[in-house]
């Protein structure tokens, strides 16, 4: 039996369920989530291999409008690298919210336009319909915005119909030998998804109070037989911000730590000790020579 192996694209709005969908794939956490939109600002490639198959996911920031608050450089990384996600792959799955249609939505079709491959619409989060007998309706509708090579209702947070899903987009994967070995599951490294665990836990503890001024980069990640040492810097635009996120007698930035390194533990299978720090950074997420200092380079 010949073997087939291609990329998979998956696109949409910020807070549409992208990266709720690749870990719900994979089966466990490649890409960080919140409830806040534009928590994806790389593009994380999930790798996944069934018997002679391998499907390649590229996990991308949410496509959005340039507008007065979102017109920084970090923006237009994100967009590019969603954009540039779309090329060369050989399917795309594109995301909406359940009976949702919003002007990003109707801006990330214009983008799929001369969009070659196939793209097929996922409608997420159907769960949470009070009325499932809109859906089909919606269905219908959305389905002729384009001439899409199928549309399949899921929840991703659930995984219903997550695998009717994944059969469609194996029907476009060309013939081709593995990229990747079969139980390589990413190209990120254990120092990327260090940084990532960590300011996911800042985006779900402080979302609603510290905007999107702040990264994450990692100082030191030291491994030994039983313990990982990592020492993780936050970077935030304003002194305010650096307030907000050590909190009272230092709590909230204990709170944070004690979450990531949980988490780290799991996904190392090691004990981790990491220690944190908060440093003022004025301007960085406007500054396109500091955000490729960073790791934000297309590159």
């Amino acid at each position: 039996m010949s073997q087939t192996c291609g990329f998979v694209a998956i696109v949409g709005r910020p807070n549409v369920g992208k990266s709720t969908l690749m870990n719900r794939i994979l089966g466990q956490k490649i890409s960080i989530t919140s409830r806040r939109p534009q928590t994806t600002r790389h593009q994380v490639m999930g790798i996944k291999t069934v018997e002679e198959t391998q499907f390649i996911y590229v996990d991308t920031p949410g496509m959005h409008i340039m507008s007065k608050d979102r017109n920084k450089a970090i923006n237009r990384f994100m967009n590019q690298a969603a954009t540039q996600a779309l090329r060369d792959v050989d399917c795309v799955v594109f995301i909406i919210d359940r009976t949702r249609w919003t002007d990003e939505d109707q801006a990330v079709l214009k983008r799929l336009e001369h969009v070659k491959a196939p793209v097929i619409l996922a409608v997420n989060k159907v769960d949470r319909l009070n009325d499932k007998g809109d859906l089909l309706p919606w269905l219908a509708e959305v389905g002729a915005r384009r001439e899409f090579a199928a549309v399949v209702p899921i929840s991703a947070k659930h995984g219903t119909q997550v695998d009717t899903l994944e059969q469609e987009v194996a029907k476009y994967l060309p013939e081709s030998v593995h990229f990747f070995p079969e139980d390589q599951v990413t190209d990120k490294s254990l120092r990327f998804m260090a940084a990532e665990l960590v300011r996911e836990k800042v985006m779900r503890q402080l979302g609603d109070e510290l905007p999107y001024q702040m990264t994450v980069e990692i100082e030191e990640f030291r491994e030994t037989e039983r313990v990982t040492h990592i020492s993780a810097l936050i970077l935030v635009e304003r002194q305010g911000q650096k307030v907000i996120l050590i909190g009272e007698n230092g709590d909230r930035l204990k709170s944070i730590g004690r979450e990531a390194r949980l988490d780290m533990e799991r996904a190392l299978g090691t004990k981790v000790m990491l220690n944190l720090w908060v440093k003022v950074k004025r301007g960085w997420s406007d500054d396109e020579r500091a955000l490729k200092s960073l790791g934000y380079d297309l590159d």
